[in-house]
């Protein structure tokens, strides 16, 4: 299973039957990483970028098998929102070629109990870095880090000179100095076979396409 990064939080799984492409970047100024043999992850419908041409399109909490993939989107509360206005995110737990996978979008970093079990044993966690009232910022994603215990973690939503944000995000070093974690390894694509990675938690950037 091969894993890669195109900016924002963005990021495609591919196995040589199937591939997944998270939160498409084409609401960012970017062109659309989505094809008609994708299965498309949206965290958050507000964004905007639902493709038409997507196989399969996931975009909010349930359990889905496509193509060999087992996905559940688990509700969770938004990283904007007030607390009152109730889970309007979706996190991902992904199974792809026996590799346990989490999609964290922009939420509250704030993981109930039950969110916790519902995600199980994780491989990989993808998680957004960026911050400054947007996203998550290195010290949420610290804390959801801890909770989860993966045994990789893949940071995502970075500044990024090629794409229009929001809002300006904190550039990657920044960010990971505040995420506190052992110096990253950079990989241009990340391999994973699923029962052959370390027990020790490893942070892993990968080269933007």
């Amino acid at each position: 299973m091969e894993i890669k990064f195109y900016g924002g939080n963005c990021l495609r799984f591919s196995t040589k039957k199937t591939s997944v492409v998270v939160d498409d970047i084409v609401h960012l100024g970017a062109k659309s990483q989505v094809t008609d043999k994708d299965i498309q992850l949206v965290t958050d419908e507000r964004m905007g970028n639902i493709s038409s041409v997507a196989k399969f399109v996931v975009s909010g909490p349930g359990e889905y098998e496509v193509s060999d993939v087992s996905v559940m989107g688990i509700a969770a509360r938004a990283h904007v929102d007030d607390e009152k206005a109730g889970k309007m995110a979706t996190i991902y737990r992904v199974i792809i070629d026996d590799v346990r996978i989490a999609v964290i979008g922009h939420i509250h970093p704030d993981l109930s109990e039950e969110q916790l079990e519902e995600l199980g044993t994780i491989d990989v966690l993808t998680i957004p870095v960026g911050g400054n009232g947007y996203t998550l910022d290195g010290i949420g994603a610290q804390k959801i880090v801890r909770k989860i215990e993966p045994k990789i973690v893949i940071p995502t939503h970075y500044s990024d000179a090629s794409l229009n944000f929001e809002v300006p995000q904190t550039d990657l070093e920044t960010a990971l100095k505040t995420l506190a974690m052992e110096p990253a390894e950079t990989v241009d694509v990340l391999k994973l076979k699923g029962g052959e990675m370390s027990d020790v938690t490893r942070l892993i950037v990968i080269d933007r396409k």
